[in-house]
């Protein structure tokens, strides 16, 4: 019989939903029957990828997000009861849905509630160490409580590379690992493609929580028609439209690419703009993209990342409140943008998801 696993990302941005696409797909080789839980704009993007599987409805966390980042970290500590509530929520959920559907195991996408005493559960976290914009004190309580609740899981799976050549710095290698801890390495749902043609001068990827969405999308498009004869595509970031345009002459802007499509953009063009997201960073490093990164500002691990990443030479970083992007193209020629270089470990995630799936 076909052991049928639930994953369920976190709808908090789509890249909880894009980085689990090559666990599902692994799944699937490894002939399990996979179910996906979500709603809205994941529901959505997963159901372009994967039209033949079941996605049951369930409820987000729904966090809202303030217009300026100075606030964002008081915004998002005062819902935390409002976390509370659907973690609650979460467990009676899954509680029903593994009797009615027969589920074998499931991996949640950083979904804290998603544990269940019968089955083996997977907690997938980048963030073992949280950043808030408050320091430590407030950060070693975060980890606590991650902690409590990740012990809860009978394994947590980290997709970052162990040791000190990594993508996530301090966030996912803090002093102190949870017991059931496994490093996936990169996992991004991309492939490099050899002899693709250069078809764009900037790749903007337009991504993250409302409205700091949309006000980087007005920023790029903004500045990209200021540069006469720029070649570019912008990608808004909404699966759940379907558009295309030509914003200005030789400027594209379309809703959304599936996987294979984005893909194919990335390595057609010469830089690629976008948020210091994680996994839009595995991405990245999968395809060994040259990239300038505007993360979104008040996001503490966004605003870590990006820090980080360019102090160790990898991607150029620029606050919001100050990107200019002719200035930062220009600074893009001489920045040394080191390889990540480690292509034996981008698929290192493919073994540890066949013996999950041969283990159940």
């Amino acid at each position: 019989m076909q052991k049928k696993v639930l994953v369920v990302p976190l709808d908090w941005g789509l890249g909880h939903a894009t980085r689990d696409i090559p666990l599902i797909r692994e799944l699937l080789n490894a002939g399990c029957v996979v179910v996906i839980a979500a709603e809205g704009k994941h529901a959505a993007l997963l159901s372009r990828e994967f039209p033949e599987i079941t996605i049951l409805p369930l409820p987000g966390y729904h966090i809202t997000y303030s217009k300026k980042g100075l606030f964002f970290g008081v915004k998002i500590l005062r819902q935390v009861p409002k976390i509370w509530k659907a973690v609650r929520h979460e467990q009676a959920w899954l509680r029903k849905t593994v009797a009615e559907h027969g589920i074998s195991a499931v991996i949640s996408d950083n979904r804290f509630g998603l544990y269940h005493p019968d089955i083996p559960c997977v907690f997938i976290s980048h963030q073992l160490l949280i950043k808030t914009p408050f320091g430590g004190v407030t950060e070693r309580i975060l980890q606590r409580i991650n902690y409590r609740y990740i012990n809860k899981y009978s394994a947590c799976w980290v997709p970052d590379f162990p040791g000190t050549h990594n993508l996530s710095g301090v966030l996912a290698h803090p002093a102190e690992l949870p017991n059931n801890t496994t490093y996936l390495g990169c996992l991004s749902r991309f492939e490099p493609q050899p002899g693709v043609s250069r078809k764009y001068d900037v790749l903007a990827l337009i991504s993250g929580p409302e409205p700091q969405r949309t006000q980087l999308e007005t920023i790029l498009k903004e500045q990209l028609r200021q540069i006469p004869g720029i070649k570019a595509l912008i990608v808004s970031g909404k699966p759940d439209q379907a558009s295309e345009e030509a914003t200005a002459p030789g400027i594209s802007q379309v809703s959304h690419l599936g996987a294979a499509d984005l893909n194919a953009a990335m390595q057609a063009s010469d830089i690629v703009i976008s948020r210091s997201g994680y996994t839009t960073l595995m991405d990245l490093a999968k395809l060994n993209k040259k990239a300038i990164l505007i993360p979104t500002p008040g996001q503490s691990e966004q605003e870590y990342l990006g820090k980080h990443l360019m102090q160790e030479g990898y991607f150029i970083s620029v606050p919001q409140h100050r990107f200019r992007l002719q200035q930062a193209l220009n600074d893009a020629k001489t920045f040394p943008f080191r390889t990540f270089g480690r292509p034996e470990d981008m698929n290192a995630y493919k073994s540890i998801v066949r013996r999950f799936a041969e283990s159940l």
